[in-house]
């Protein structure tokens, strides 16, 4: 995720970076104490048949949002995943999609968020609202093994453990 200009970041929300919203070209505008903005230049690749913005890219960039926005209220090593989601179409997004997030709830576990996405003539086109879980960044592949062996002397891996 590319950090804008008008960067106002959480360190450990900088960590947050993700090859998928990478490759989609979503720029990291802010995000800090419980909201965020994102934006998003709709490229020919994040079209539908009627040469307006994908669903699929509407609500990746809604979740991104929402998810950044709870992060940024997040210590070091803790992530977000998203619990449940919805997305209310409001009308096609065209040009760049900027999105806000915010948390309107938290608690030690949880983070229930809204926000929108409006496009470059500042058009309504999506709502959101989800709910987030705070986790400890967990191991994956190898590094599972190596965890398991730190915490217990005793642990063998498991067959999906790599």
């Amino acid at each position: 995720m590319r950090i804008g200009p008008r960067q106002r970041v959480a360190p450990s929300v900088v960590d947050a970076v993700e090859q998928f919203v990478d490759r989609l070209g979503v720029r990291l505008l802010s995000a800090a104490d419980g909201v965020s903005e994102l934006a998003l230049p709709l490229q020919p690749d994040h079209m539908n048949t009627w040469d307006v913005a994908h669903g699929g890219v509407t609500m990746t960039l809604a979740d991104v949002a929402l998810a950044m926005a709870a992060r940024s209220l997040a210590g070091d090593g803790v992530g977000v995943v998203t619990v449940e989601m919805k997305v209310n179409f409001m009308q096609p997004g065209r040009g760049e999609l900027r999105a806000t997030g915010r948390v309107l709830h938290r608690s030690t576990t949880m983070a229930y968020c809204e926000g929108e996405i409006r496009d470059s003539e500042g058009h309504f086109v999506a709502k959101a609202l989800g709910t987030f879980k705070y986790m400890r960044r967990l191991a994956v592949g190898r590094d599972v093994t190596r965890q398991r062996l730190r915490s217990d002397p005793s642990a063998k891996p498991g067959p999906s453990d790599g």
